[in-house]
């Protein structure tokens, strides 16, 4: 695909920047619900007011905050991680492979693919650094690549990952006690993430996608890329330096005990969870992820100077999760609390029979997930209707919680919110990305449809 391709020149043209684009949806957002919904009757307040005021509360759930804090953090410390020695050795190893496009566009969406279907988490940040690593490969051999086209390729795992083992609806209606048990009743993962549907799906996933990255590659011309490399720093002759207290910065016992203590714990926690009991789908969570990660990151570094480095480094593509997360936050407390998801999902319902209700699902979830781009907090408000109309319609209800969930899933390739820590580490900008993961979501969509009618 050429630089001056039409197509290219148009999404480029018509894309603003994730933090302009999650403006835009605030304001689609309160002129829908100002349009479509109805004020409560013991409402005395102007009804746009009211809106405003359920954008507000949104904006400062403090779950969602909480939220906001473990991806900063999931971020900042796997891009340390990756910063250090051993692990920055393997995403070498890996990298020497992809000497052109084609080759790392392939290497990489495969890659990002695997790690989705077992944690989004570490998806998002596995593919942000391969590519990085890539493009400072490149960068050191003097080579030129469609670096915007690898970063659709370390992004594509996300258009996937709800139908992995961290799906959000899949793992909540697997619990015993969940909100809908009483409809749905406890739905195991043998009929959800295990099913054929699922399985076929991720089959077909991990042969197309990865073959359309390296047709695009192969179809593509390079791009100038921004700079990656940095100097190497002088820690050792600040170490050497380092004077009383100062020089614990730059022992490495300090921080490999405390990585160490903080690996055994999690180490701990694992067995206790499995002595006790309880189910691995629930065992990998972000507060789990992000305790091991901080402990890798220090064991790895080994001195403290080393990891403090990394994470400054680290720390400024955390800046478009810190300042965007909680305008999305607004964006969902107003779809909630004005009806208006619930009037969106409704629709979809009403015009559905038993034969076209999954796939209208897979939509309405599509476009629930632009405006409120959280599988856990999209289930929590879409969840009750898409059950309730697949049991009044005699629609299997394990296949319709996946046509939610792969609706949930597929938009991400459209909306940037989820892109944000990529774009951060890697310094590209949507509009290098969108592109190719549009492309790469309408294949996915077929995909997802041919399963959900077929299989």
């Amino acid at each position: 695909m050429k630089e001056d391709n039409l197509y290219l020149r148009i999404v480029r043209a018509v894309l603003p920047s994730p933090f302009t684009i999650a403006i835009f949806l605030s304001l689609l957002t309160l002129l829908l619900a100002l349009v479509l919904t109805d004020p409560g009757k013991d409402d005395q307040s102007p009804y746009f007011l009211t809106l405003l005021s359920y954008w507000q509360q949104g904006f400062w759930n403090s779950g969602f905050l909480a939220f906001t804090m473990q991806m900063a953090l999931i971020l900042v410390l796997g891009h340390c991680l990756a910063l250090s020695p051993p692990v920055d050795r393997l995403i070498e190893w890996i990298a020497r492979y992809c000497d052109t496009t084609a080759r790392a566009a392939l290497l990489i969406s495969l890659s990002t693919l695997l790690v989705s279907m077992l944690n989004w988490g570490l998806c998002l940040v596995f593919g942000a650094v391969l590519v990085r690593k890539v493009g400072e490969k490149a960068q050191r051999r003097g080579q030129q690549l469609n670096y915007g086209l690898l970063g659709a390729a370390g992004y594509c795992g996300m258009m996937a990952w709800h139908g992995g083992f961290s799906g959000s609806a899949p793992l909540k209606v697997n619990e015993s006690d969940h909100f809908l048990v009483e409809v749905t009743g406890q739905i195991g993962i043998d009929a959800t993430l295990l099913s054929p549907t699922n399985l076929v799906a991720w089959g077909l996933l991990l042969l197309i996608i990865p073959a359309l990255f390296y047709l695009l590659g192969k179809r593509s011309a390079t791009q100038p890329m921004p700079p990656l490399l940095k100097e190497e720093g002088s820690t050792e002759t600040q170490a050497a330096q380092a004077e009383g207290a100062e020089r614990l910065d730059h022992a490495r016992w300090p921080g490999i005990a405390v990585g160490g203590l903080m690996i055994g714990i999690t180490i701990y926690s694992i067995w206790s969870f499995f002595v006790g009991g309880g189910d691995v789908a629930y065992l990998i969570n972000l507060n789990l992820i992000n305790f091991l990660l901080f402990g890798l990151a220090l064991l790895f570094h080994g001195r403290i100077d080393a990891f403090l480095s990394a994470a400054q480094e680290a720390m400024s593509g955390a800046t478009g999760i810190l300042i965007q997360f909680p305008i999305y936050a607004g964006i969902m407390g107003l779809m909630q609390s004005s009806g208006l998801i619930v009037l969106l999902s409704e629709w979809f319902v009403n015009i559905s029979t038993p034969g076209t209700f999954p796939v209208l699902t897979l939509f309405s979830a599509a476009i629930v997930n632009t405006f409120v781009p959280s599988g856990g907090g999209q289930w929590a408000v879409q969840g009750p209707v898409i059950a309730e109309a697949a049991k009044s319609l005699g629609v299997d209800l394990p296949r319709a919680i996946m046509a939610l969930s792969y609706g949930d899933q597929l938009t991400n390739m459209l909306q940037p919110f989820w892109a944000l820590p990529l774009l951060g580490i890697t310094r590209l900008s949507a509009k290098d990305i969108l592109p190719y993961s549009l492309i790469a979501m309408l294949v996915a969509a077929a995909i997802f449809i041919f399963v959900l009618v077929v299989v």
